[in-house]
Formats: structure tokens, C-alpha cells, sequence
């Protein structure tokens, strides 16, 4: 007798005992899947400074701003197509990767190409003048008020384990998906295509890419279009999650974008990758702790302890310049 009720008693406190280390675990998942969404963003972002600070050796700090015209022209595109379809999604995104690739083309026309043969702190004070002018018309055309950015994609919650310990929405498998087709689309253009050659060797040396026929204006301005559609990308993937959309929006994913690119090992694609999707985690699980209100300062100290301990980053080497 004393038996059956020692089990009945025990089975409770079992169970009990089992279901603190399951919810912490759907918890750690759940802000893991959070992380990697939002580390995808970053990672698109991180690509375009990498892709232009690998063959012209700066930072263009103007890149934040693509992120955000992406957006708005996302929004606007959106009006043309059906809302919550899957291939009306698809078709504003690649529409917003256009319109911003031809836009990263006549910054790069305009702006950075006469200043080819400067110091690199003019074209440096140049990329913050030409994010400032982007910053200030975008206040003018679209007005300095938040929008709500639509539905493109086809909304549902995927409710898993007991008790729906983890949601994950469609927007996130979206994000997730498309990061990864554009990183491996990238990795085949640059290592597999001619174009992609052409930009490693420039990236090398300019002047010997000059001298076996490159054409090292063609290849720029492709990786300017290329990294400013990935920022358009980015700037659709972003407000997806995070619907309110305005004219500074890419002012702070811009900067932490730039360090996820440090943080992976700038100039090297798998590590701006990474980068992003480290952050992103660290981010998150710092989000959902006490200490929240440091999110945007740890970020930032990430960023200062790789400069101090392995300035190349992560997945970067050392490289020595010949003087």
C-alpha cells in the first residue's frame, strides 16, 4: 500500500524536476532562432562593407542608408503586387535589390570614383557626407513619420512542444532562408564566375588586374551593386520583423552591421557571415537578460576587445603591407 502511494507521489516531483531544464532549454532555443534572424540581417549588411572595404580598402559608411532606401522601396513596390504572396514577395524584394544596385552604382560614379587617387580620409569624410545627404532626403521625400511595412510573405506560426514552448514565425524561416541563398549565390560569384576572379584580382592589385586587361571600373561598380542589393535585401528582411520603418532606421543596424564585419574578419565573406550571426545571438540572449539596457554597449565592446586582441577577426588573417 505504502508503495503505490510513495509512486504516486514521486511521479509529480519527477515531473516537476523534468520541466524547469525543458523550459530553459525551449527558452535557450527560442532566443536562439530570435538571434539567428536577426544575426541574418546583420550578416547582409556586414557583406557589403566587407565587399567594398576588400577591393577599394574603405569603409562606406554610406551603406547603412542603402539599407534603408531598400526598405522604403520595398514599401512602396509592395503596392504593386499582392499582399502575403509569396512570389509578390519575391518579386519587391528583387525589385528593391535592383533599384538599390543601380543606386550604389551612381554613388560610386559620382561620389567615390573622382576620388579614387585621394587619401583615404577624403573619400572616409566623403562615405559620411554621402550618408548624411541620404539620411536628410529621405526625411524630405518619404517625411520624417514612421510607416508600417506590409505583410509580403504569407504569415504562420509554427507552434512547437508542449504548452507552445517555441514559436517560430514564417518571417523568421524567411529571413533565414533567404540569407543563406544570397551568402551561397555570393560564394559562387566570387569564386566561381569570371566577374568574381576579376574582383579578387583587383582586390589584390589593382594595377597588375589593370595591366592583364581587367577593367577595374567595371568591377567596382559591380561590387557596389552587388553589396547594395544585399543591403536592399537586407532593409526587406529587416522590417518584416520590425514593421516601423523610417528615414534613420539604418543609422544603428548600419553601425552594428559594421561591426559584425570586424568581428568576422572584414574584407573576408564567410567571416562577415559569421559576424553577423554571432552578434545577433549575443544581442538576443543580452536582450532577454537583466541586462538589456546594455545591449547596444556590448555590441559595442565586442567590438573593441577584437580590435584589441585579434584585429583581424575571426575567420581574417594578418596580413603585412609592403611600404
Amino acid at each position: 500500500m505504502c508503495v503505490g502511494k510513495q509512486r504516486k507521489c514521486i511521479i509529480p516531483i519527477l515531473a516537476g524536476c523534468l520541466y524547469k531544464p525543458l523550459r530553459r532549454m525551449s527558452v535557450f532555443l527560442q532566443q536562439l532562432i530570435n538571434g539567428l534572424s536577426l544575426g541574418a540581417v546583420y550578416a547582409l549588411i556586414a557583406l557589403g562593407y566587407t565587399m567594398v572595404y576588400g577591393v577599394l580598402r574603405f569603409i562606406n559608411f554610406a551603406h547603412s542608408d542603402v539599407f534603408m532606401v531598400g526598405a522604403f522601396a520595398g514599401y512602396y513596390l509592395s503596392r504593386l503586387v499582392p499582399k502575403e504572396s509569396l512570389l509578390g514577395g519575391l518579386g519587391v524584394m528583387v525589385g528593391a535589390m535592383v533599384f538599390c544596385a543601380v543606386l550604389g552604382v551612381l554613388i560610386e560614379r559620382l561620389a567615390y570614383r573622382p576620388l579614387r587617387e585621394r587619401s583615404k580620409l577624403t573619400v572616409l569624410i566623403t562615405a559620411i557626407g554621402i550618408s548624411l545627404l541620404l539620411e536628410n532626403a529621405g526625411q524630405f521625400i518619404f517625411t520624417a513619420n514612421p510607416k508600417t511595412f506590409p505583410p509580403l510573405f504569407p504569415q504562420a506560426l509554427f507552434k512547437l512542444g508542449s504548452e507552445d514552448q517555441l514559436v517560430v514565425s514564417s518571417s523568421q524561416l524567411i529571413v533565414l532562408a533567404v540569407t543563406v541563398g544570397l551568402v551561397g549565390g555570393l560564394q559562387f560569384i566570387v569564386l566561381r564566375t569570371r566577374i568574381g576572379m576579376a574582383m579578387r584580382a583587383v582586390s589584390f592589385n589593382p594595377q597588375a588586374a589593370a595591366l592583364v586587361g581587367i577593367n577595374n571600373d567595371v568591377v567596382i561598380s559591380f561590387t557596389f551593386a552587388l553589396g547594395s542589393a544585399l543591403a536592399a535585401a537586407g532593409g526587406i528582411l529587416y522590417s518584416l520583423n520590425y514593421v516601423a520603418i523610417e528615414p534613420l532606421m539604418g543609422i544603428l543596424p548600419g553601425l552594428k552591421a559594421f561591426v559584425a564585419a570586424v568581428l568576422g574578419g572584414i574584407g573576408n565573406i564567410p567571416g562577415a557571415a559569421l559576424g553577423g550571426l554571432v552578434l545577433g545571438v549575443v544581442e538576443t540572449f543580452v536582450n532577454g537578460s537583466p541586462y538589456s539596457t546594455y545591449t547596444d554597449a556590448i555590441a559595442f565592446a565586442i567590438l573593441i576587445l577584437i580590435l584589441l586582441f585579434r584585429p583581424a577577426g575571426l575567420l581574417g588573417k594578418m596580413q603585412v603591407e609592403k611600404v
